[in-house]
């Protein structure tokens, strides 16, 4: 089983640290112990019995109407677009097929044969044709 919220796994001596130099009796640190414990667990026990109904309610009530427009308005409208899109793609891709597609290979054809040297002991003279 996962460990839940294993951040709120919260003991005494993670909240309190006392340094060797000052250090309280070793029964009133006993006693400040079982305070913190019993006082956490009693508080936790009180919240949990009278805001945690109201809390799985609300959050129950949430998680339903999330459920609901997913299933009901999210996919059902993602499938629409997807089908009305299906169709223009076709066309744009004709259009594209018809149109860029040539354009590129053409420029394409043009530009495989252009042959660039770099030099450094090439003499400093300026090509008529810059490309």
């Amino acid at each position: 089983m996962v460990d839940r919220n294993e951040e709120l796994n919260v003991v005494w001596d993670d909240i309190i640290g006392e340094p060797e130099g000052a250090r309280s009796p070793e029964c009133a640190w006993r006693l400040a112990a079982v305070c913190f414990q019993f006082s956490r667990n009693w508080c936790y026990t009180l919240l949990a019995v009278l805001i945690a109904p109201p809390c799985a309610l609300f959050l129950g009530c949430g998680f339903a109407c999330l459920a609901f427009e997913q299933i009901w308005c999210t996919a059902p409208c993602l499938r629409c677009v997807k089908i009305y899109f299906a169709s223009l793609r076709t066309m744009v891709s004709s259009c594209m097929a018809a149109t860029v597609v040539p354009a590129a290979e053409a420029v394409g054809h043009v530009c495989r044969h252009i042959r660039i040297n770099w030099r450094k002991d090439a003499p400093e003279e300026r090509d008529m044709l810059v490309v």
